[in-house]
C-alpha cells in the first residue's frame, strides 16, 4: 500500500479558491431550479420576484460580487482518502484558506470567536470542519457557506416512534410555516431522519450538498421528498413570502439507523442562495 502525501499549503489554498467560487457563482442545478421555478409561476408578483433574483445572480456572478451580503459561516467538508497523509496540521490549513478567501474576495465577516461575548474574529475563522474518511487516496473539498436568516430558521425534535412518517411530514411543514418569509425563500430544505441527536442533525446540513435534482437513491425517501415538495408548495408562501407556488426549490433527504425508541428528525432550511463549490485534490 502506498500513501500520498498533500501538503497543508495545498489544502489552503483549494480552500481559498472554493470560498471564493461558492460566495460567487451559485452552482447550475440551483440557477436550473430557479429557472424552472421562474418559468412556471402563475403568480405575477411572485414571477417577477424570481426575475429580479435571477438578475441579481447573474450581476454577482459577471461583476464578480458576492450573490448575497451575508457570505455565511464557511462550512467545509472533506472527504479524506485512508491512504493520504497530511503533511501540516488539517484544521489550521483550512482556516488559512477560509481567512485567505474571505479577506481576498472582501467577503463580510460573519464569525463571532464566543456565542454569549459576541467579539468578532474578523476573518470568518474559525470553519465549520466535517471530515469523513474514504477508501482509496483522494481529498475531495466541499466549501458551503451558510447565511444566519436561513440557518436560524431550522429546527431538531425528537418525535416518538409512533408519531410515523405522518409526525415526520407535520414537523418539516410546521418548521416552514413558521420560518415565512425569514429565510429568503424560495427555499432549499435538507432533513435529517434517524441517527441520533447530533447525527441526525449533521445528516440535514449535509443533504444541502446533493443537487437538487438528484433524489434519494431509496425510492422510499424519494418519493416522500417529492410528497413534502408539494406540500410545501401549496402553502402559498411563495418567492420572499410574496405568495406564489415556488415556496421551495427541493427537498433533500438523508437517513440512518436509529434506536429502537427514537425517531429524531432535522431541518436545515438554506435560502435561494443554496452555496457550494466543490473541487478534488
Amino acid at each position: 500500500m502506498s500513501i500520498r502525501e498533500l501538503q497543508a499549503e495545498q489544502i489552503s489554498e483549494m480552500v481559498r479558491r472554493l470560498c471564493l467560487r461558492a460566495n460567487l457563482e451559485l452552482p447550475q442545478d440551483v440557477k436550473a431550479a430557479m429557472q424552472a421555478a421562474e418559468s412556471a409561476e402563475p403568480w405575477p408578483l411572485a414571477r417577477e420576484t424570481l426575475g429580479l433574483l435571477r438578475k441579481n445572480q447573474e450581476v454577482a456572478a459577471q461583476s464578480e460580487l458576492p450573490i448575497c451580503q451575508d457570505t455565511g459561516m464557511a462550512c467545509v467538508f472533506i472527504e479524506l482518502g485512508q491512504d493520504v497523509h497530511i503533511n501540516g496540521d488539517l484544521r489550521a490549513a483550512v482556516d488559512e484558506g477560509v481567512r485567505r478567501g474571505y479577506q481576498e474576495g472582501y467577503l463580510r465577516k460573519s464569525i463571532t470567536g464566543d456565542p454569549l461575548r459576541r467579539k468578532n474574529t474578523e476573518d470568518n475563522t474559525p470553519a465549520f470542519l466535517t471530515v469523513s474518511l474514504a477508501p482509496g487516496s483522494g481529498c475531495r473539498i466541499t466549501v458551503a457557506p451558510k447565511g444566519a436568516g436561513s440557518e436560524n430558521m431550522s429546527r431538531l425534535a425528537m418525535l416518538k416512534p409512533a408519531d410515523g412518517v405522518q409526525g415526520v411530514r407535520d414537523f418539516v411543514l410546521q418548521t416552514v410555516r413558521m420560518a415565512g418569509s425569514n429565510p429568503c425563500p424560495p427555499i432549499v430544505l435538507g432533513v435529517g431522519i434517524g441517527g441520533s441527536f447530533d447525527k441526525c442533525a449533521a445528516m440535514a446540513k449535509h443533504a444541502l450538498l446533493r443537487p437538487l435534482d438528484v433524489p434519494n437513491p431509496d425510492p422510499y425517501y424519494a418519493e416522500l421528498e417529492r410528497d413534502l415538495l408539494r406540500q410545501i408548495n401549496a402553502l402559498g408562501i411563495g418567492p420572499q413570502g410574496f405568495g406564489g407556488a415556488a415556496t421551495c426549490l427541493a427537498v433533500a433527504i438523508e437517513q440512518a439507523p436509529t434506536h429502537v425508541a427514537c425517531l429524531p428528525v432535522a431541518v436545515n432550511i438554506s435560502c435561494h442562495v443554496t452555496r457550494r463549490a466543490s473541487a478534488e485534490l
